[in-house]
This record gives C-alpha cells, structure tokens and sequence, in this order.
C-alpha cells in the first residue's frame, strides 16, 4: 500500500541520495529558498556522535584493525577492496547478502549506504577537469562530445573549492587547470629531492603533492570545521571536520537555512511520471525498517544517488511514455560504464636517508599530472587519453627482523627503528567510454524489499590494458632517474568498480538520440528531473571526479532554482 503525503508536506524540490552531490544539491536549492525534501536509503549518522572509531588506537580494536572472518563472509564482495571490512571502517560499507547485486563480469561496486554516503571515506582528491578532457571525444571520434567546455564550469569549480577548501600547489598548467587552493602540506625530504629530479631530467612531467580537499589554513562553513590534524584517520569520519564531507558542511549548511526536511532510511525506487504533464510530480519511497510504501510529491527532483543507483531508480521508473525508463529515448541509460584503473606501478628503495624521517600522518601524498598524449612529442601511438600518478615515499613501521633478533633487548631496541624508506609511483588511469560497458536490472532476482537487483556487465578494454604497460615503464624509468634500488613493478588484475568511481551512466549530451541528459544535468524530455552524481559523465578524464561532481550539482541546482523562480514569482 502507498501512502501519498502531499496532503501532509508540500516540497518545492526532493534530493534522492546524501552523498557527496546529494549534500550539495541540498545546500544551494535550500539556500535559494526552495522547500526541500532530502532523502537516503540508509541509516542516519550525525557528524561527530557518527564516528564511533574515529579516536581508537589500533590495540582499541579487535584484532588490531583487521577484518573479522563473519564480517569478511557477509561482506564478501566489500572485501575485494582492502580496507572496506577492516574493523574501524567496516559499519560504513553494505552488507553484500543483505544487498547483493550479480556480475556478467566482474565489478566491485563499493558502497556505505547511511547520511553521508562516501563522503565519509573518500580519498579527498580534488582536481579539475580540463578542455583537454571536455574536447577529447569529438576529436578522437569516440562515442559523444560533451556539451559543456571548461568555460562554463570554471567558475562553478571555484564556487564549490572556495566552500569546501582544498589544499594544494597551483602549477600554471593548461590540461590541469589552476584551483582556489589552500596552502600544501609539505613533501617530505625523498619527494622533494625526487620533485627536483624530475624537473631536471624530464621537460614533461612535474610531481607535486595532492590536491586534497583538507582545511590546512583558516576555517571553512560548516560545523565548528577546523584545520587538519594529520592523524589519517579520515575514513573514519573527522570530528573536525577538517575535510569535506557532507555531515560537516553542506547538510548542516542546508539544515541553517530552515528549508531542508531530511529522511533517512528512505528507497526511493521511481520517480512519478505525470503523461498529461509531461513532467515528474514526484518519488515513490520503501521505509527500508517498515517496509511501508510512501510518495512524495515535489515540482523538481534531483537524482544524486550515485551512477548505479541514480540509472536503476530510472530504468525502474516505467510509464507509457518511457516504456524502457524514464529519459531513456536514447537506449543509453545504464550503458557507459566507466571507473578509473589504478593499482599499477613501481617502488623503489631509497638509499642514504637513513637519518631522516618526518613528522605527523599527512594524509596525501605526491601527485604528477598527466604528461602523455597532451600534444606534441607526448602524444602515444599505443593508447589514447592519458593517466596520473598518486603515491609517495614513507619508511616502514619497523625495522626487518632478522633471525639473530628474535627476542631479547636487541630485539626491543631494533623494533623501534625505522624501516627502509620507499618510493611508490602508482598509476590512476582513464577509461574510455563504451555502450557495451553496462548494468541492467534483473527482475528474476529481487533483494529484501523486492526490488531488481543489478547486474554488471562491463570491463576494461585494450586501450587501458595498454596504458597500464606504459604506466609501468615511466614508473621504472623515474625511479631509475631518482636513483632508487630494488625497482619492481606490480599490476594487479582487478575488474572495474574498484577506483569507486563508477559514471556515466546517464551521460549529457547535445544530442537526445544519444544521451539521456542535457548540459544541465536535465534529462532531455523530463526537464524537471535533474541527474548530478557521476550519472552524466560523458567521459572519465584520469582525474579524481568528486570535485566536477560537486561543481556540475552546484550549476544545476542553481539554474534550477532560477527557472524555479521565474515560473513561481
């Protein structure tokens, strides 16, 4: 039974999801004055009083830390990544048999259902796009050009860093655009002598250190946000809310205007068609503890759910006219998958800085933009697009214990001494958008409040199989240049998902016999639903994409919130 509470709330807008587009969404249609309904499929958590682990030591922990064998059996899939079931993390991610999903071929889709989303345990790498990323379909011919150019989301780009804070060095690059930075942590002494190698022995390349989205100066809009602390504990939950997250700054920001309504524990499986409208007039809801059904009415929606949730609310929400889902004209909707490939690389041992270490757990390391297929000599026969660099140097916990130091004083005095210090040069690379990369529903396999669960049926292709070669070889070649011993290379096979950058799913386009949104973020022939999170990427670009989400959210919600206003005045 279905319970229609618009007799009881009347909203100008809903949020479906409280992620880190979700909270966006949020803060600007609240803080323009529309009335909004927020809603997330899972449990509640309240910045600070949400962090049970935040402030545990590792002997705080059973275990020290690692994963329980029932947690390890029930979150199966979760545990494909290697810190998702560790014991101070794990109540942030699903459980896979009370939230399967099926898999044509691998894919690891990693998730925390609960107010907050992954904003919580993101890695807070925080870079722009460029017209490098924006032009390169049209110019390569592959699947659709993008309807937007830098141009157009620069100014957004600057909007969301300048709430958010983002910490970092400008570099004066074309293809890695300049950001409203903070002040950079430091490299330490390995990556800064490596920086001045790099500089020295390459015209193409420079290593800088992470543009993460850490308060390291002043203070930033929020609750009582505060200055990093570097302790890395940041998956955890930061109770100073030194990093962005949505429970420390965008919801408390859209709950101080006193137009947010937020409803936790809240599917919402279909957004409601109206044929004579010709619009959405709202979202039908699962309470996931009742099970009691709800709809709620609203005259704007935005999907923030996340790339897979977001196309299967859609491809769920079937009516005479999008008999195959809503905005799904184009048969592109869930088509298109794309997440970044990573754990590729090199390290390499450094010698003569025995006597050095360095102080506090910053929690970034070095970065090293893309330098091939830019233009000119950089540009690559074997592969199109490009990749980056994340990674670091750091000395190990403790050093080797050999057998003559098994127990003892010699032993107490030798395990307090630094380990060898390391260099890691870890690939991030692009994937190239395609129509037979997807995820589509099974209605044969439902999940306990009998919905479709998804399946994937996507992988990488011989171009990121290529580049991964390439990744290897300058990893190699760098550390050679550095000096550094003991060089080995790894590349571990891992399906997609794993990046937890999954997009495109919904991609905006010029076009709505190709695509299933328009520049912003609407789908083409429901204008009044809006899809922000990774939905509409029309291509992945090799950096971290968490910050174009928030941009692309913050343009929508207010160019909504302008027709809003000009058809309600």
């Amino acid at each position: 039974m279905t319970k229609n509470l618009d007799y009881l709330e009347s909203y100008d807008a809903i949020v479906v999801g409280t992620g880190i587009s979700g909270g966006w969404a949020a803060k600007e249609l609240c803080e323009n004055g529309l009335k909004t309904l927020v809603l997330e499929r899972g449990r509640m958590v309240k910045h600070i009083e949400g962090y049970p682990t935040a402030n545990l030591d590792p002997w705080d922990l059973p275990n020290g830390g690692a994963p329980k064998r029932e947690t390890r059996i029930r979150k199966f899939k979760q545990d494909r990544d290697s810190s998702a079931t560790d014991e101070d993390v794990q109540h942030f991610f699903v459980d896979d048999i009370k939230h399967p999903y099926n898999e044509d071929r691998r894919f690891d889709w990693i998730r925390g259902y609960h107010v907050g989303g992954r904003s919580i345990m993101w890695g807070r790498h925080s870079y722009r796009l460029s017209d490098l990323d924006f032009e390169a379909n049209k110019k390569e011919g592959i699947a659709i050009d993008w309807p937007v150019r830098y141009k157009d989301i620069a100014p957004w780009y600057d909007h969301v860093e300048e709430f958010i804070g983002v910490s970092g060095e400008n570099l004066g690059l074309s293809h890695f655009p300049d950001q409203k930075l903070l002040k950079p942590m430091p490299l330490n002494c390995i990556e800064e002598d490596l920086k001045g190698v790099i500089k020295e022995k390459f015209n193409d390349r420079v290593l800088t250190v992470g543009r993460v989205a850490h308060i390291t100066e002043g203070t930033k809009p929020g609750m009582g946000r505060s200055t990093c602390q570097f302790r890395n504990r940041c998956k955890r939950g930061c109770p100073f809310g030194a990093y962005f997250s949505s429970n420390s700054s965008t919801l408390p920001t859209a709950e101080a205007t006193g137009n947010m309504t937020l409803r936790p524990n809240s599917i919402v499986y279909e957004v409601v068609y109206d044929e004579q409208l010709g619009k959405a007039t709202g979202v039908k809801v699962i309470d996931s503890e009742t099970n009691e059904k709800f709809e709620f009415n609203a005259k704007i929606i935005f999907l923030c759910a996340s790339a897979i949730a977001s196309a299967s609310i859609l491809l769920q929400s079937k009516s005479k006219r999008f008999p195959n889902g809503l905005g799904n004209d184009s048969g592109e909707l869930g088509h298109n998958i794309m997440d970044h490939h990573f754990k590729v690389g090199a390290k390499g041992i450094a010698k003569g800085y025995e006597d050095k270490y360095y102080k506090g757990r910053r929690p970034t390391g070095t970065y090293m933009p893309r330098f091939r297929n830019i233009g000119g000599d950089t540009n690559q026969k074997s592969f199109l697009r490009g990749y980056g660099f994340q990674g670091g140097a750091s000395r190990s916990g403790t050093s080797e214990l050999v057998a003559e130091l098994k127990y003892g004083a010699q032993l107490k005095e030798e395990i307090l001494k630094p380990g060898e210090w390391q260099m890691d040069f870890h690939g991030f690379g692009e994937t190239l958008p395609n129509h037979d990369n997807r995820m589509y529903l099974n209605y044969e396999k439902k999940d306990k409040w009998g919905l479709p669960t998804v399946t994937f049926d996507a992988g990488f292709g011989e171009n990121e199989l290529a580049m991964r070669e390439d990744i290897k070889q300058q990893a190699v070649k760098m550390l050679e240049a550095g000096g550094f011993k003991d060089i080995k290379t790894y590349d571990e096979k891992i399906g997609m998902g794993l990046g937890i950058h999954e997009m495109g799913t919904a991609r905006m386009g010029h076009d709505p016999k190709t695509s299933v949104l328009n520049k912003y973020n609407q789908i083409h022939a429901c204008t009044n639903v809006y899809v922000t999170d990774g939905s509409f990427m029309t291509s992945a670009g090799n950096q971290n994409p968490s910050l174009t989400y928030m941009a692309f959210t913050a343009r929508a919600a207010n160019y909504a919130a302008e027709e809003f206003k000009k058809t309600n005045a």
